[in-house]
């Protein structure tokens, strides 16, 4: 039983995840967007907070449990 549990859990990521590419954050399983601007996006999880700064910050890919950001990104920070 607990073979899957474990495959359902790896299947099912449920965990809070960023990843960091040139010009690019990718954020999966978030559970809201607090604020979305040219210069800042509020990305709001389950134990707090993310805030992007930049310019030209864009949402280039918005799914129920997946965020993609692109833009020329200066500071993240993790509230």
């Amino acid at each position: 039983m607990k073979l899957l549990s474990n495959f359902r859990s790896f299947l099912l990521e449920d965990n809070f995840s960023v990843n960091i590419y040139k010009n690019k954050i990718d954020i999966i399983n978030y559970t809201s967007i607090g604020q979305i601007e040219n210069n800042k996006i509020v990305i709001r999880y389950d134990t707090g907070s993310l805030i992007i700064k930049g310019e030209k910050l864009v949402v280039s890919k918005l799914l129920n449990d997946e965020i993609l950001i692109t833009g020329i990104i200066k500071n993240i920070e993790f509230n």
